[in-house]
């Protein structure tokens, strides 16, 4: 020893001639355990083979402090005496409410609503002539992917069905690294540069005095937008139509928004837009059922989401690709492909369906997974590249920057959920939450101590499509951006009658919410550059007179935006409520189920009362009563032969019930005595949609094909007067 106290030790040489600072053979990183000190098993961690308990989860029988200190005591604080004040060493009421004090992130300023599964995404292969990205070009590869989907204006505590724009998020976990496809149900935005998102935003948030309404766009501050901002026209006609009122998750397409640019193998490029096309089609609820439902069950589309994959009845959507000319002046059939507020038509370039996602997993922890997952549009991989759209080059700097303040600091990829599935050696070291341990002392390039490492990947690593840019320094749009009316007309010339009063409605009822008469006229006077008929029936509505219309743009509308089916579609997961009574047919909820429940329909037994209805030999298990159901939960409604007379065929909500899912176009059957149970209720003979059965007779095949066509469009046609 010296005289200070230290080791001669310290100065001998290092056995085997190590660079001095370097990690000496007898260091160690921690052991590897999870975070709970759960200790990762030889073999594999959880589900893999020889793995043990998951490391991730809570271990052990006894409570303890996150130190491990087992606690002889939760239900008392340390105090100077039964009624003394609290002591501050109590250390574990410190622990367990400053936990608890910060259990809640931020929410995020926008999507804060939402809802997230587990999935696959397999590739058809048919993507490899206009991109390189491994996960889209080789055939049956499949990729994991989490997907959230979201609500956009409201706040977490906010109802589902809300009018408003949908998130359709999906981080795909590639060989490659992630690739994020942060996208929404509409393909167009509102504005058409990212510096007027705080804009848009804060004008469709709740007024800050009063904060209402909430997640609700029909107020001053949003239409005040709108009128002044021409631009938002075409979006306003996607929001303002059924798009903005899904009838699920399942339901509901997605669109990357944004042209990207697809680079292949030998080095060509492409402009592309990305779809999300949902197997079961796109299906909305209509306005009343959306409000009724706000009420009835907030988690509507959280829970249809979980329930459907609960029950083995796994949503899927087909990736397709509408694929472009990557020309000088990034433009498709006139139309300018870095304008965020317009579409290609499909009937101009057709939608190439590139391959199939299918969710099959449900969170096991919302807060670890669904809140926590972070998306950012400059998660990329070769193959796919950004474009100089206004909107999306500000996103690209957004979304990491809100990422910082919500999950604390820069090391959030390092959370479970979003930790890619490729190695990752980023020589980036330390910040918050760092959990990684990394070794060696190099951080560094070039460097001479490490061999250099790690490499760059010039021939396979990701490399910017080396573009031209020039041009002189300034703050305006191109001319081509110009155009704000011709693309909603497009939108409002391909709905059906049905679909187009559906809008009429929306407007109408979104403006009569606005106190200033200048917004309304101002809206108005921007709908009569849509459409004559549109501005004038809105006007109308409101006790207004219509404003002049100018000359109307010639357009051909595009059949692809209309959501009504020309034939009946898929119908997993729907559900059909099936009326019943003691003493009553229960045949029917047989038939249904046996002839229904292969393709995925559920059939809920209703009755007046819980537990079991009884006729003769026959049982079945009531999973609603009258007291605990509503309309919004049915895609169709059956009253069974019996009913009538009864307690479940004479209560009032059992009117109620019917006369809603008749209003909302929503197929209804009756057999037998049940007829009697409608004409109660007010349903006319011979309406469209309504179905009349002989007892014993096949009901199934109809029902069946009324639930492929969503809803009966001829019965909305009759109570809209179109």
């Amino acid at each position: 020893m010296t005289a200070n106290g230290t080791s001669n030790d310290a100065h001998q040489p290092v056995p085997g001639g190590v660079v001095p600072g370097a990690p000496a053979p007898r260091t160690a990183a921690p052991a590897r355990r999870g975070p709970t000190g759960c200790p990762f098993h030889p073999g594999g961690e959880a589900g893999e083979a020889g793995g043990g308990p998951d490391p991730r989860a809570q271990a052990g029988d006894r409570l303890t402090t996150a130190q491990g200190l087992r606690v002889d005591d939760t239900d008392h604080s340390l105090t100077a005496g039964p009624r003394g004040p609290l002591l501050m060493e109590d250390h574990h009421f410190r622990e367990k409410i400053t936990h608890f004090d910060h259990e809640r992130i931020p929410e995020r300023v926008v999507h804060a609503r939402g809802a997230g599964a587990h999935g696959t995404f397999r590739a058809y292969g048919n993507a490899a002539s206009v991109t390189r990205a491994a996960f889209l070009a080789e055939a049956d590869r499949e990729t994991d992917v989490f997907v959230r989907f979201s609500t956009v204006l409201g706040s977490r505590g906010s109802a589902d069905t809300v009018r408003d724009v949908r998130g359709f998020a999906t981080k795909f976990y590639t060989d490659e690294g992630v690739f994020d496809l942060v996208g929404n149900n509409m393909p167009v935005f509102f504005i058409q540069d990212a510096v007027k998102f705080p804009d848009i935003i804060h004008a469709g948030k709740p007024h800050p005095d009063r904060e209402i309404p909430q997640a609700q766009s029909a107020h001053d501050t949003f239409w005040d937008f709108i009128s002044s901002h021409t631009e938002s026209t075409h979006m306003a006609m996607w929001a303002m139509s059924d798009r903005g009122i899904p009838r699920s998750y399942r339901t509901m397409e997605g669109f990357g928004v944004h042209t990207f640019r697809l680079q292949a193998a030998d080095g060509s490029t492409s402009l592309v837009k990305f779809h999300w096309k949902p197997v079961l089609g796109v299906h909305s609820q209509v306005w009343e059922e959306a409000q009724i439902t706000q009420g009835a069950d907030p988690d509507f589309h959280r829970r249809d989401l979980a329930d459907a994959i609960d029950a083995g009845v796994f949503p899927q959507w087909e990736l397709g690709l509408q694929v472009m000319p990557d020309t000088p002046d990034e433009t498709f059939e006139g139309i300018d492909l870095l304008d965020p507020t317009k579409i290609v038509p499909e009937e101009l370039c057709p939608v190439q369906r590139v391959g199939v996602m299918t969710l099959h997993a449900n969170p096991t922890n919302f807060f670890a997974e669904t809140e926590q997952v972070a998306f950012h549009v400059d998660h990329l991989v070769p193959g796919i590249h950004v474009t100089n759209d206004p909107l999306m080059q500000g996103r690209l700097f957004s979304y990491l920057d809100t990422q910082l303040t919500r999950l604390g600091g820069p090391n959030f990829a390092q959370l479970p959920i979003n930790r890619p599935h490729a190695p990752v050696n980023d020589m980036l070291r330390d910040g918050m939450h760092q959990t990684a341990v990394h070794s060696g002392v190099v951080a560094y390039k070039p460097n001479g101590i490490d061999d250099d490492r790690p490499v760059a990947s010039p021939e396979d690593g990701f490399a910017t499509v080396p573009t031209p840019v020039e041009g002189t320094k300034v703050r305006e749009n191109p001319v081509s951006f110009a155009d704000h009316f011709t693309q909603a007309r497009l939108f409002w010339l391909s709905l059906s009658p049905v679909e187009q009063a559906h809008e009429v409605e929306a407007y109408t009822f979104e403006l009569g919410k606005c106190a200033s008469d200048e917004v309304r006229a101002r809206m108005l006077a921007s709908l009569a550059h849509v459409d004559d008929d549109l501005s004038r029936r809105v006007a109308v509505g409101l006790g207004l007179e219509p404003p002049e219309a100018p000359e109307p743009a010639d357009v051909e509308p595009s059949p692809a935006l209309s959501q009504r089916p020309s034939e009946p579609g898929r119908v997993d997961g729907r559900v059909v409520g099936v009326v019943v009574a003691d003493g009553g047919d229960l045949g029917v909820v047989g038939e249904l189920r046996s002839a229904l429940g292969e393709e995925g329909v559920v059939v809920r037994v209703v009755a007046a009362h819980g537990g079991e209805v009884v006729s003769g030999s026959a049982r079945e298990t009531v999973q609603r009563t009258l007291l605990t159901t509503r309309s919004v939960e049915y895609d169709a409604v059956v009253v069974a032969d019996g009913t009538a007379g009864t307690p479940a065929g004479t209560d009032p909500r059992v009117v109620v019930l019917l006369q809603e899912a008749f209003r909302h176009g929503k197929a209804i059957a009756a057999v037998g005595t049940g007829r009697d149970v409608l004409v109660a209720a007010g349903m006319p003979d011979g309406a469209p949609g309504v179905t009349l059965g002989d007892p014993g007779a096949a009901l199934a095949p109809t029902l069946r094909d009324a639930l492929g066509m969503h809803r009966s469009w001829e019965r909305l046609a009759m109570l809209a007067g179109t």
